[in-house]
């Protein structure tokens, strides 16, 4: 068997730094988003998911996606023009439009506010105040001379002020005592609309209380061991179950609405927003299209954020390899793949997984390529060998004043993996004496390239297999899997562990102790060996030869060899071929005698046809009226039908098949034959008494 380079045994190390991996999710998420986002009959099943499908594709720049705004438009101008329509469909009308830019008139605007207003001073629910209150603004941004100002600004902010409770969470309702972190990003997108659309100058003292409900919400965050935040909702009779997404999408939305209307800053700390932004590209690419919208949507939002944007540091490869002479590359962009500002990427410290408090690197700054935008450092350090390191970067924006307004995350450390090539040496089999361990034979073995050992051994002898292993430093190196196999002709296999002292490993098997493992089988032993890892680029799985053992032959209590698995695409095969035998046919009178039967079966009807013709017909009792005569013909021609089908029987037709018309023919006659003889009952009848 041939050598198999980084074969397919070796173990895989999965590095799940999410963020480190996600540098934009635009090339990713578009051919999605239309797959998700797909129209029927060119528009989408309701103006909620049209919104969701539009907005998905202006924040991802996709450009070729399908035209929906004929009939889209149609549905929301229908909707604004509709007195019955409701607040929610009114809402995600508005938002549509401010898309679509569909032609709708002033009228139509004016129409709906003073409902709308109306809603917003006596509406008692979170949600009623949010779809109202939203859509007024929505109106100001797309009909900017229809007045939506709120006189009673104040009024409406304690009203929903009142909804809140004292952990940062708000209820749907006064009605519901139950709160909801969902609910809370619906209240603070509600409250920050009715500070852009108040009259006058809402009161200081109450826009910071409301920043500090937000901080206490933040205080409720919870938390991944990779540093990824995010907000659960605990609500237990909740209407809708809003997961972990969608609830942590809420309170981002309303997150970046309130600072986007708040003059001062709100004191979220930046490591929190950076690790929302982790929980968002963790996700990968949603399967569902709410939640990819929000996941889009969000990283947008976070993107645009006036408290403090983060800045995500990831490597394109977070494996190196020694023998490629790979560069360690770093890009920083901003959570949809934007450009970050001027920055320098640091290297604080590089050590290895193993011996944490060894650096191998410390405090080197990288280089920039401002043609690809990307951080790199020209070689890795002569003393890094394979394995796996832990490296810690750090961000320093250039400009001062961007540090108040992007978020960098302090120190950020990423798992990477050095690869090479492991040198393989001193490979030997022998066979040992059991008494004296004296060698009897030994063959040296090149597990670089091709070997056919043959050997020979019986139950007193002992088998041994070593080798060493060194990393490129010539450091001693355990791979992850060192493995020898033994397969019996029989299919039967055996695995054993080899194990390792420094560079050394070596394995012995006593054949003596393992009879009863190889259930007493005697003959061919193929021999296997096996080591991989994944910071070997030369794992192998490497066919040594074979070995002939002579074993003794089993007691009679001896366990039996186990049963060899059945391929389990053999039962796809093609199958043995089926052999039927028929009956042999039952032997059948001479050709002559049965045309000699037929000719005596016709006979009687040919004397039949002769007498009539000897005899004549006789016609005088035929009626002569138009209906008796009617039912004498077809009488006749019921006869002759019925002489007709057993023509056909005895040609062509089964037995069933015969029945069932001679069934619809006799209810005819029986029919057409009551009525003709009716009539020549009477006829007699008046003959007799004439």
């Amino acid at each position: 068997m041939a050598r198999s380079p980084g074969g397919f045994l070796v173990l895989v190390l999965v590095l799940t730094i999410s963020i480190h991996h996600a540098v934009s999710i635009l090339n990713s998420h578009q051919p999605v988003a239309l797959e998700l986002f797909s129209p029927e009959n060119g528009s989408f099943g309701s103006l909620e998911e049209s919104y969701d499908a539009l907005r998905t594709f202006q924040i991802l720049g996709i450009e070729k996606k399908p035209d929906i705004s004929v009939t889209t438009c149609k549905l929301v101008l229908k909707t604004l023009g509709s007195s019955s329509s409701s607040l929610k469909d009114l809402f995600y009308a508005l938002k549509v439009n401010g898309i679509l830019k569909c032609e709708i008139d002033e009228e139509v605007f004016e129409g709906i506010k003073s409902r709308l207003q109306s809603i917003s001073n006596d509406a008692s629910s979170l949600l009623d105040f949010y779809y109202s209150i939203g859509s007024l603004a929505l109106i100001k941004e797309q009909a900017s001379q229809v007045d939506v100002l709120l006189t009673d600004a104040d009024g409406i902010v304690q009203s929903i002020k009142a909804l809140s409770q004292s952990d940062g969470r708000w209820r749907y309702s006064s009605n519901n005592p139950e709160s909801s972190t969902y609910a809370a990003g619906i209240a603070f997108e509600a409250l920050s609309r009715v500070v852009a659309l108040a009259s006058s100058e809402i009161d200081q003292s109450r826009i910071d209380t409301l920043g500090n409900d937000i901080v206490k919400l933040f205080d409720s965050i919870e938390k991944y061991d990779d540093g990824a935040f995010y907000f659960d909702e605990k609500i237990i009779d909740a209407r809708e179950n809003h997961g972990p997404l969608s609830t942590t999408a809420s309170v981002v939305r309303g997150l970046k609405a309130f600072a986007d209307v708040t003059s001062g800053r709100l004191n979220i700390p930046e490591d929190k927003i950076l690790g929302l932004t982790k929980y968002f590209l963790s996700v990968g690419i949603p399967g569902d299209a709410k939640d990819f919208f929000n996941q889009v949507d969000s990283l947008a939002c976070l993107e645009s954020n006036r408290v403090s944007i983060p800045l995500i540091l990831s490597l394109p490869a977070t494996v190196l390899s020694l023998t490629k002479n790979d560069q360690l590359k770093v890009k920083v962009n901003t959570a949809l793949g934007s450009d970050a500002p001027p920055l320098t990427v640091k290297l604080l410290q590089a050590s290895s997984s193993s011996s944490k408090n060894a650096f191998v690197i410390e405090n080197q700054e990288l280089k920039f390529d401002p043609e690809n935008a990307v951080h790199f450092l020209d070689a890795l350090p002569k003393n890094i060998d394979v394995g796996n390191y832990v490296f810690v970067f750090e961000i320093l924006l250039h400009d001062p004043e961007h540090e108040k307004i992007y978020a960098t995350g302090g120190q950020t450390r990423v798992l990477i993996l050095v690869t090479g090539v492991i040198k393989v040496d001193m490979a030997e089999i022998a066979i040992l004496d059991s008494d004296l361990g004296s060698v009897e034979t030994k063959r040296k073995l090149d597990l670089a390239g091709e070997n056919a050992v043959s050997l020979s051994a019986n139950h007193l002898q002992k088998l041994r297999l070593s080798f060493q292993l060194a990393t490129p430093l010539g450091h001693a190196f355990k791979p992850q899997q060192a493995f020898l196999k033994l397969k019996h002709e029989s299919k039967v296999e055996h695995l054993f562990v080899v194990s390792s002292s420094g560079k050394e490993f070596a394995i012995v098997l006593d054949f003596l102790g393992l009879v009863e493992k190889f259930f007493y089988l005697s003959g061919r032993y193929d021999i296997e060996l096996t080591v991989g890892d994944a910071a070997m680029e030369n794992s192998f799985l490497q066919a040594l030869g074979h070995v002939e053992l002579d074993l003794p032959e089993p007691p009679e209590k001896a366990p039996r060899p186990p049963p060899q698995s059945v391929d389990p695409y053999s039962r796809y095969g093609p199958k043995a071929q089926i052999v039927h035998i028929f009956r042999a046919p039952d032997k059948r009178p001479p050709e002559q005698l049965s045309l000699a039967f037929l000719g005596l079966t016709i006979l009687p009807f040919i004397i039949f046809l002769v007498g009539l013709l000897r005899l004549g017909v006789n016609l005088k009792n035929f009626p002569t009226s138009v209906v008796p005569a009617t039912f004498a013909i077809l009488f006749h021609l019921g006869l002759a039908a019925v002489l007709l089908l057993y023509v056909l029987f005895w040609w062509k037709l089964d037995l069933f098949t015969t029945l069932k018309n001679l069934g619809f023919l006799g209810v005819f006659l029986v029919f057409v034959g009551h009525r003709i003889l009716s009539h020549l009952a009477s006829a007699s009848a008046k003959l007799k008494s004439a």
